[in-house]
């Protein structure tokens, strides 16, 4: 039956509507500390810092443990599509959802602090790719339950302002973590055992750090936030039988509620995009602008702060145009910056009796990127949120990282397939650059498939069958 059928009284609600009316600051800070914690994970041990020395010339040659690294990350993504919504639908069932939140945060946290036994020797390649990749699965896991609560410590009128507030404090934690590694174990500013660089000891170090940094800032979420009672539905299934369940739901979502569908559809396209800003964007820096590794560093540590403004901004607006309208315009605005990275390239050009290098371009251009990366993550979760049936956020945002799993390959695979097609019609060293067009796509492709998707507000929520 449609739910718009239903009489007013009996119609779903969200569980964004059916939660608090009034925020609590203390449960705010609470949950978006775990977003600033994550941050060790993400930038230092899957982006700059762990997975660069997974890759080195010690574990035996960068081709080859690139390749192991991102085989085992592949089968992680697998497993994570796979899992995800039925572990998302099982802690709603059961009133868990906080439970599995820690107990996924604490397994992310024990295999990082594991990777302290990956010694610089190729026998201890597979040890580290595996400890990386099982880290990837259960932080997933964890995020599909923290972001979950997002209904739990937000009100209708401000759950885009506390999203984005979750997200500007993932951009700064990343960037307290990346100074801290740099000054006591990467390029130490005193003499001390972790700046020991006898087996790699320094960097071995940076994942205990990680491991206790993540852990120590997961833990405020956990005692503020109060749990959310158990929906019963699908309690005592079996896993497979969940599944089932799952199937059934999911046709219910789409005959009920087909936007939500289609956003789920629409938001994978363009998170695959946003993604691959940060992904490609200091290779392109180093490879094509000819930054140094410092300079990436820095630029990293710039785009973070620019990204964590952009969010918050982005959350103000969101409250008050609706999400929708801030992707939207997040992607417009992602699409011109990069259109004029590609255009003006490396070139030097004067504006206004200024020389303007290529390095410049990416600086200001790039930095804009950043810009508007934040705000569209934001508002993407903010958006999914305010569609949640009553008790069903864990298992629609498990289909969330499902759907974005399902095309992550887009964005890598446009990006390569640019640079190939480029490489015989540009001079030697530019057809890196045409990368970009790649990405542009994916992100176009993202915003006219959400262009027909009806807002929060404009379509009903899901009535979500019983098991």
């Amino acid at each position: 039956m449609n739910s718009a059928t239903v009489p007013e009284a009996m119609r779903p609600t969200s569980e964004l509507e059916s939660g608090n009316q009034a925020s609590n600051k203390r449960q705010v800070l609470a949950w978006a500390a775990w977003d600033w914690g994550s941050a060790a994970f993400n930038a230092v041990m899957t982006t700059f810092v762990f997975t660069v020395y997974l890759t080195s010339k010690a574990f035996g040659g960068e081709d080859q443990a690139s390749a192991v690294l991102g085989g085992a990350l592949a089968v992680a993504g697998a497993a994570i599509a796979l899992l995800a919504p039925v572990t998302g639908q099982r802690s709603d069932s059961g009133g868990r959802r906080k439970l599995w939140l820690g107990v996924n945060s604490a397994a992310v946290a024990l295999l990082t602090g594991l990777c302290f036994f990956v010694f610089p020797s190729p026998e201890f390649l597979l040890l580290g790719v595996t400890l990386i990749a099982l880290g990837n699965v259960f932080f997933e896991f964890a995020s599909v339950n923290y972001n979950a609560m997002l209904t739990q410590v937000s009100t209708p009128r401000n759950i885009g302002k506390v999203s984005g507030f979750g997200w500007g404090m993932g951009y700064l934690g990343g960037i307290a973590a990346l100074l801290i590694v740099l000054q006591l174990f990467v390029q130490p500013s005193f003499d001390w055992f972790g700046a020991s660089t006898a087996d790699s000891l320094n960097i071995r170090l940076v994942a205990v750090f990680s491991a206790v940094w993540f852990f120590v800032f997961a833990l405020p979420v956990l005692f503020a936030v109060p749990e959310l009672p158990g929906t019963g539905k699908g309690a005592g299934l079996g896993f497979l039988a969940s599944y089932g369940l799952l199937v059934r739901r999911i046709r219910a979502i789409y005959k009920t509620s087909p936007h939500t569908i289609y956003f789920l559809l629409a938001s994978a396209i363009f998170r695959d995009g946003l993604a691959a800003v940060f992904t490609f964007g200091g290779i392109i820096a180093a490879g094509t602008f000819g930054f140094e590794l410092k300079e990436v560093i820095f630029f990293a540590i710039f785009g973070n702060v620019v990204a964590a403004v952009g969010a918050a901004a982005g959350g103000f607006l969101d409250d008050r145009i609706g999400p929708k309208a801030v992707i939207i315009g997040s992607l417009t605005g992602l699409l011109l910056a990069g259109t004029a990275i590609l255009v003006l390239g490396t070139g030097s050009y004067v504006f206004f009796g200024l020389e303007w290098a290529g390095t410049t371009t990416f600086w200001v251009f790039g930095l804009f990127l950043c810009l508007f990366v934040g705000p569209a993550q934001s508002s993407s979760r903010a958006f999914l949120a305010r569609l949640a049936p009553h008790g069903e956020s864990g298992e629609l945002f498990g289909l969330y990282a499902t759907t974005g799993r399902a095309v992550s390959f887009l964005a890598p695979a446009l990006f390569t397939l640019c640079i190939v097609v480029a490489a015989p019609l540009v001079p030697a060293g530019e057809a890196q650059r045409w990368g970009i067009l790649g990405i542009m796509v994916v992100l176009l492709a993202g915003l006219l498939a959400l262009l027909p998707v009806k807002p929060p507000g404009k379509t009903e929520i899901a009535v979500v069958p019983e098991a």
